[in-house]
Protein backbone atom coordinates (compact mmCIF):
# COMPACT_ATOMS: atom_id res chain seq x y z
CA UNK A 1 0.00 0.00 0.00
CA UNK A 2 1.05 2.85 -1.24
CA UNK A 3 2.34 5.38 1.89
CA UNK A 4 0.57 9.31 1.82
CA UNK A 5 2.62 12.08 1.23
CA UNK A 6 0.53 14.82 2.53
CA UNK A 7 -1.94 14.81 4.79
CA UNK A 8 -2.57 18.29 5.09
CA UNK A 9 -3.52 17.75 0.76
CA UNK A 10 -6.18 15.30 2.07
CA UNK A 11 -7.75 16.90 4.77
CA UNK A 12 -8.19 19.78 2.22
CA UNK A 13 -9.76 17.27 -0.51
CA UNK A 14 -12.30 16.44 2.30
CA UNK A 15 -13.00 19.79 2.77
CA UNK A 16 -13.54 20.40 -0.87
CA UNK A 17 -15.68 17.25 -1.20
CA UNK A 18 -17.40 18.40 1.47
CA UNK A 19 -18.23 21.85 0.15
CA UNK A 20 -19.11 20.03 -3.56
CA UNK A 21 -21.69 17.59 -1.95
CA UNK A 22 -23.13 21.01 -0.30
CA UNK A 23 -23.11 22.61 -3.91
CA UNK A 24 -25.10 18.97 -5.46
CA UNK A 25 -27.43 19.03 -2.50
CA UNK A 26 -27.96 23.04 -3.98
CA UNK A 27 -28.68 21.95 -7.39
CA UNK A 28 -31.26 18.93 -6.68
CA UNK A 29 -32.96 22.00 -4.46
CA UNK A 30 -33.01 24.28 -6.99
CA UNK A 31 -33.02 23.21 -10.06
CA UNK A 32 -34.23 19.54 -9.89
CA UNK A 33 -37.07 21.19 -6.71
CA UNK A 34 -35.78 18.38 -4.24
CA UNK A 35 -37.07 19.85 -0.89
CA UNK A 36 -34.47 19.27 2.02
CA UNK A 37 -36.25 17.50 5.03
CA UNK A 38 -35.16 17.47 8.63
CA UNK A 39 -32.85 14.64 8.40
CA UNK A 40 -31.32 16.22 5.15
CA UNK A 41 -30.67 19.50 6.68
CA UNK A 42 -28.53 17.67 9.51
CA UNK A 43 -26.76 15.89 7.09
CA UNK A 44 -26.10 18.87 5.53
CA UNK A 45 -24.43 20.74 9.09
CA UNK A 46 -22.61 17.56 9.38
CA UNK A 47 -20.86 18.00 5.58
CA UNK A 48 -19.80 21.46 6.75
CA UNK A 49 -18.93 20.67 10.20
CA UNK A 50 -16.41 18.11 8.36
CA UNK A 51 -15.46 20.18 6.04
CA UNK A 52 -14.65 23.22 8.54
CA UNK A 53 -13.31 20.94 10.78
CA UNK A 54 -10.75 19.30 8.09
CA UNK A 55 -9.82 22.66 6.87
CA UNK A 56 -8.96 24.04 9.99
CA UNK A 57 -6.79 20.72 10.94
CA UNK A 58 -4.90 21.22 7.98
CA UNK A 59 -3.35 24.99 8.76
CA UNK A 60 -2.81 23.55 11.86
CA UNK A 61 1.09 22.67 13.22
CA UNK A 62 1.29 18.56 12.10
CA UNK A 63 1.17 17.43 15.33
CA UNK A 64 -2.20 18.28 15.38
CA UNK A 65 -3.54 16.15 12.15
CA UNK A 66 -4.36 13.06 14.09
CA UNK A 67 -6.42 14.66 16.57
CA UNK A 68 -8.48 16.77 13.52
CA UNK A 69 -8.65 13.93 12.08
CA UNK A 70 -9.94 12.10 14.90
CA UNK A 71 -12.88 14.71 15.32
CA UNK A 72 -13.84 14.85 11.57
CA UNK A 73 -14.08 10.94 11.48
CA UNK A 74 -16.46 11.25 14.89
CA UNK A 75 -18.60 13.53 12.79
CA UNK A 76 -18.64 11.99 10.32
CA UNK A 77 -19.81 8.65 12.06
CA UNK A 78 -22.44 11.01 13.38
CA UNK A 79 -22.99 11.69 9.67
CA UNK A 80 -23.47 7.68 8.91
CA UNK A 81 -26.16 7.80 11.61
CA UNK A 82 -28.25 10.58 10.51
CA UNK A 83 -28.09 9.10 6.75
CA UNK A 84 -28.86 5.78 8.10
CA UNK A 85 -32.03 7.02 10.46
CA UNK A 86 -33.18 8.55 7.08
CA UNK A 87 -32.67 5.47 4.83
CA UNK A 88 -34.76 3.71 7.41
CA UNK A 89 -37.49 6.63 7.69
CA UNK A 90 -38.24 5.85 3.88
CA UNK A 91 -38.44 1.96 4.60
CA UNK A 92 -40.83 2.49 6.48
CA UNK A 93 -43.34 5.01 5.03
CA UNK A 94 -45.57 5.04 8.23
CA UNK A 95 -43.08 6.85 9.94
CA UNK A 96 -42.76 10.43 8.90
CA UNK A 97 -40.24 13.26 10.31
CA UNK A 98 -42.10 16.03 8.19
CA UNK A 99 -43.83 18.01 10.54
CA UNK A 100 -42.54 17.68 13.79
CA UNK A 101 -40.83 19.50 16.59
CA UNK A 102 -37.57 18.55 15.06
CA UNK A 103 -38.23 20.26 11.82
CA UNK A 104 -39.37 23.76 13.76
CA UNK A 105 -36.28 23.50 15.90
CA UNK A 106 -33.83 23.64 12.84
CA UNK A 107 -35.42 25.96 11.41
CA UNK A 108 -35.27 28.30 13.89
CA UNK A 109 -31.21 27.64 14.78
CA UNK A 110 -29.44 31.20 13.49
CA UNK A 111 -27.55 29.78 10.92
CA UNK A 112 -30.99 28.78 9.39
CA UNK A 113 -32.17 31.97 9.71
CA UNK A 114 -28.87 33.30 8.27
CA UNK A 115 -28.73 30.49 5.61
CA UNK A 116 -32.54 29.60 4.43
CA UNK A 117 -31.39 28.58 1.10
CA UNK A 118 -28.99 25.85 2.81
CA UNK A 119 -30.18 24.86 6.35
CA UNK A 120 -33.99 25.24 6.01
CA UNK A 121 -35.81 22.30 6.55
CA UNK A 122 -39.18 22.93 3.75
CA UNK A 123 -39.49 18.99 3.08
CA UNK A 124 -40.46 15.80 3.94
CA UNK A 125 -38.28 12.74 4.25
CA UNK A 126 -40.69 10.26 3.07
CA UNK A 127 -40.78 11.98 -0.41
CA UNK A 128 -39.63 9.77 -2.87
CA UNK A 129 -37.42 11.58 -5.80
CA UNK A 130 -35.70 9.23 -9.23
CA UNK A 131 -32.62 7.79 -8.15
CA UNK A 132 -29.09 8.73 -9.24
CA UNK A 133 -26.90 6.58 -11.02
CA UNK A 134 -29.07 3.91 -8.89
CA UNK A 135 -29.04 5.41 -5.57
CA UNK A 136 -30.89 7.46 -3.50
CA UNK A 137 -29.51 10.67 -2.54
CA UNK A 138 -29.80 9.65 0.91
CA UNK A 139 -28.04 6.31 -0.39
CA UNK A 140 -25.02 8.58 -1.79
CA UNK A 141 -24.75 10.67 1.32
CA UNK A 142 -24.21 7.42 3.71
CA UNK A 143 -21.56 6.23 0.95
CA UNK A 144 -20.07 9.56 1.08
CA UNK A 145 -19.67 9.48 5.32
CA UNK A 146 -18.72 5.64 4.92
CA UNK A 147 -15.62 6.96 2.72
CA UNK A 148 -15.20 9.83 5.33
CA UNK A 149 -14.98 8.13 8.34
CA UNK A 150 -12.64 5.82 6.88
CA UNK A 151 -10.31 7.61 5.13
CA UNK A 152 -10.17 9.80 8.46
CA UNK A 153 -9.91 6.88 10.67
CA UNK A 154 -6.78 6.01 8.89
CA UNK A 155 -5.47 9.42 9.21
CA UNK A 156 -6.58 9.54 12.62
CA UNK A 157 -5.20 5.95 13.63
CA UNK A 158 -1.82 5.34 11.64
CA UNK A 159 0.71 4.39 13.84
CA UNK A 160 3.09 6.57 11.74
CA UNK A 161 3.54 10.03 13.25
CA UNK A 162 1.91 13.01 10.86
CA UNK A 163 5.10 14.54 11.18
CA UNK A 164 7.21 11.42 10.01
CA UNK A 165 5.14 10.92 7.72
CA UNK A 166 5.34 14.65 5.93
CA UNK A 167 9.25 14.25 6.08
CA UNK A 168 9.33 10.96 3.70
Amino acid sequence: MRKMKSPKLLLVAIAFACFALLGGALYFQFTEYMLPCPWCVIQRYTFTAIALICLITAFLPATAYRRGAGLAMLTALFGVGAASWLLWVKAHPSMSCGLDPMESSLNHIPTANLLPFLYKADGLCTTEYDPILGLSIAQWSLLAFIGFSIVLGILAFRRTPMSAARRR
